[in-house]
């Protein structure tokens, strides 16, 4: 027996605990000396009564433990036999109290013998009648044992894959005797172990949902806001329109951020409210009059909450509210995306107007605690979630707190540099992780990601491009590009990723056109930009214009193109196979965007988008215009260059796109477009002036108006 002992899991305990128990070490001493089933068994029965008339510690529990092992309560356990008189689980029952003991030590909770014992903690839990006495004590200790379990670190795991998470789940729903320990379990499973369980057993925890929502939206007494703690660890990521749950959830959350409240009791309100927003944005929140005007309470709550919290900067108060205060931020977030929705918004204009006002006076105590906090705290989580709000402000509103925000930028970018570097050591620097309900990330993740969007638009403007430059933003945004590339051409099999990293990829390549236009001697000035543009060569071609991705072509394309103007000397640049790779996937992304088609209101063929640009076209119209710009100049800088346009007979294809629709049909920016190509062409060299002929250049030119065409074909 001795093999199955604890001669494995740590130290016998000395004996001086137990010696203040003689009755104790006598039955102790029968337990160890026991040589069959039936002297061991009322041994245990003796050490059980002795046990109870005095204190028993963890030594003692340990030493309970080396003289039984587990080989007999296993026996216990599956024994389907009782003595005569007895009930029919006693033997179950006392081998079920040995390991409710033994579970107390956390070394003997993570056993293997202990854990390849859940299922039959569940069928204690699922079978057992409640009502008898015994029964009701077999569930308590199974209870107890799969508590302990839980608090080891393999617990969760183990707890999800032997199936206890369905057992509680079943419990729950079904009200079972100990119900209320069965929810509790779940609450710390799935704030261990959230993306596992919902993985593991979507629908047994939306049942738990659906029943706890019901609850929720008829108790009108205390258990209430209990209940309300308790729901926000049942919302899963993802929770779509017309959810059984969210009609009960809406109307109990309505009632109480409605009353008067004491914070205890409203707080618990703020954070379900945040995990639902996060889990279907505000599906939730009915429309109408009724649902508008709860929103706009829900957020003026986040709001107050918010500044109160931040504004009096005790930072020991603002630690105990983190949870709150992010979940506030989540509810002001979405709040920025419901004032700017056009259409199907939740909000009249009126109250959007009101709610921006509210929202500015919340964004400037969090820039405030930024200022004063931000340098101490750089490794505090609540740092990153306070960024992240931010940026989703800044995001669309920049014009206001804008001093603020430009004393702001040095910590800004030192603080994304860091996570940033961070970031890469851990592998990628994009993270997902999100509120106890789950979805997106709160605590931490890719600071820069958020503020990219808010940076791009201050280097429009003078004052905050100067300082985000003097701070080194474009060599930490060149650093940064490569590595997101990096990311993006590796995880091709992570559709959530690969969104995130693209649109983070096409605001960055905004933001450096920024840089190219205002500043653009910068481009020659700093190294970095020169290996960012062999990382342009080289990754434009592994695009090609596909349909799901041209917004990031459109974007490397044009910035690619504009850097190249600027950067005509380097190597990269001069004839090499990278280089002419590039140049002919613009030319194959800039001669694509129109066709030809039949006028739908007439006989006559109009210039029209391309099918497979007409989704993208509101988003890629102007860097379409700029990058066919930016190529024709391109084409006196790289003499070898008007050879590959002829090759790929892109000219050749536009002017027969001009020669058979109708004028009137080409916008005045279209002709200007195609004219800078073609003038460009025309001034290289008389071959080149001559394809242009014979395709009617001199005809087309006079019929849509290019004068600078006209006189460039007419150059000897």
């Amino acid at each position: 027996m001795a093999e199955d002992r604890a001669s494995n899991i740590g130290t016998t305990p000395d004996d001086s605990e137990t010696n203040k128990n003689p009755t104790l070490e006598r039955c102790l001493d029968m337990l160890r000396d026991a040589r069959n089933d039936s002297e061991q068994f009322a041994a245990l029965l003796l050490v059980t009564k002795a046990a109870k008339a005095g204190d028993i510690d963890s030594k003692t529990r340990r030493r309970i433990f080396d003289s039984v092992g587990f080989t007999f309560p296993n026996r216990l356990l599956a024994s389907k036999d009782s003595p005569e008189g007895c009930p029919g689980h006693m033997f179950q029952a006392l081998g079920l109290t040995l390991l409710a003991c033994f579970c107390t030590d956390p070394d003997l909770a993570e056993h293997p013998q202990v854990l390849n014992k859940i299922p039959t903690f569940n069928s204690v839990i699922s079978a057992c009648d409640s009502g008898d006495a015994s029964c009701d004590s077999m569930i308590n200790e199974a209870y107890q044992c799969l508590g302990a379990i839980l608090a080891t670190p393999k617990g969760p795991r183990e707890l999800v894959n032997r199936g206890a998470l369905v057992t509680l789940c079943q419990a729950c729903v079904s009200h079972n005797y100990g119900y209320d320990q069965a929810l509790r379990l779940l609450v710390g499973l799935l704030t261990a172990a959230e993306a596992k369980c919902w993985q593991r057993a979507p629908s047994a925890l939306i049942g738990v949902l659906d029943m706890l929502s019901a609850e929720f939206q008829k108790t009108e007494d205390m258990t209430k806001f209990q209940l309300c703690e308790a729901l926000r660890h049942f919302v899963p990521p993802l929770l779509p329109p017309g959810s059984k749950c969210l009609q009960s959830l809406y109307q109990g959350l309505s009632r109480i951020l409605s009353s008067k409240l004491s914070a205890s009791q409203r707080d618990p309100a703020l954070k379900l409210a945040a995990c639902l927003t996060q889990a279907c944005g505000s599906e939730w929140i009915p429309p109408g009059r009724c649902g508008s005007k709860f929103f706009a309470l829900l957020i003026n709550l986040a709001c107050v909450e918010v500044r109160l919290s931040l504004e009096e900067l005790d930072l020991a108060e603002i630690d105990k509210k983190h949870d709150l205060v992010a979940a506030c931020y989540i509810l002001m977030e979405h709040a920025i995306l419901e004032c700017t929705r056009e259409k199907g918004s939740l909000l009249r204009e009126v109250q959007k107007v009101q709610l921006v006002g509210i929202l500015e006076e919340a964004f400037a105590a969090v820039v405030y605690y930024l200022r004063q906090a931000g340098w101490k705290m750089l490794g505090d989580p609540f740092i990153f979630a306070s960024i992240r709000v931010l940026g989703a402000w800044l995001a669309e509103e920049t014009s206001s707190l804008k001093q603020e925000i430009c004393d702001l930028l040095p910590f800004f970018l030192h603080y994304a540099k860091l996570q940033f570097e961070a970031g890469k050591k851990g592998g990628s620097s994009l993270q997902n992780t999100g509120c106890s309900g789950g979805q997106e990330p709160v605590w931490h993740g890719d600071a820069l990601r958020f503020m990219l969007p808010g940076l791009s638009h201050l280097t429009t403007e003078d004052r905050p491009r100067a300082i985000l430059i003097s701070e080194g933003a474009p060599v930490l945004l060149c650093q940064y590009f490569l590595h997101q590339w990096e990311v993006f051409v590796s995880d091709l099999e992570a559709p959530f990723a690969l969104d995130a990293v693209e649109s983070t990829l096409q605001t960055a390549c905004a933001m450096f056109l920024n840089f190219v236009v205002a500043v653009p001697e910068l481009i020659s000035r700093e190294d970095c930009f020169t290996a960012l543009m062999d990382v342009l060569l080289k990754s434009l071609p592994s695009l090609q214009p596909q349909e799901e991705h041209l917004g990031l072509v459109a974007g490397i394309t044009t910035l690619g193109l504009m850097m190249a103007r600027k950067l005509s000397a380097h190597p990269g640049l001069q004839r090499t196979p990278e280089a002419k790779e590039f140049f002919s996937t613009t030319i194959t992304f800039l001669a694509g965007a129109h066709v030809a088609q039949l006028d739908p209101v007439g006989d006559s063929m109009i210039l029209s988008l391309a099918p497979a640009y007409k989704a993208a076209w509101p988003t890629i119209g102007e860097l379409w215009l700029l990058g066919m710009q930016a190529f024709a100049s391109c084409m006196p800088l790289f003499l070898w260059l008007p050879e590959v346009v002829l090759q790929s007979v892109w000219p050749q294809d536009l002017l027969k796109l001009l020669s058979c629709v109708a004028p009137a049909s080409v916008d005045l920016e279209l002709v200007t477009a195609f004219q800078g190509i073609l003038v460009e062409l025309a001034r290289t060299s008389p071959p080149f002036r001559e394809v242009i002929q014979q395709h009617r250049g001199a005809e087309l030119a006079n019929l849509y108006g290019m004068a600078a065409l006209e006189q460039g074909l007419s150059q000897q």
